[in-house]
């Protein structure tokens, strides 16, 4: 399990575990808090074609489709 705070989110970088459409590395470009400063909105990034993806943030922690950093 990948270890992440939801306040360190923002301009992390990922790796995907299965590559889709040559999409392997990823930027979180925007998170979004509630006034309880849970996340209510996260926007990770394709690095090679910059497309835009909104995500549960949670996912981030499941080793098998993401690691953290660029492998």
């Amino acid at each position: 399990m990948n270890k992440i705070s939801p306040k360190a989110l923002l301009h992390s970088k990922w790796t995907k575990a299965t590559v889709i459409n040559k999409e392997k590395h990823f930027v979180i470009t925007k998170v979004k808090f509630d006034e309880q400063q849970n996340v209510i909105e996260c926007i990770i990034e394709a690095v090679i074609n910059q497309h835009q993806y909104e995500i549960n943030w949670r996912d981030l922690k499941d080793k098998k489709q993401w690691r953290l950093g660029w492998i």
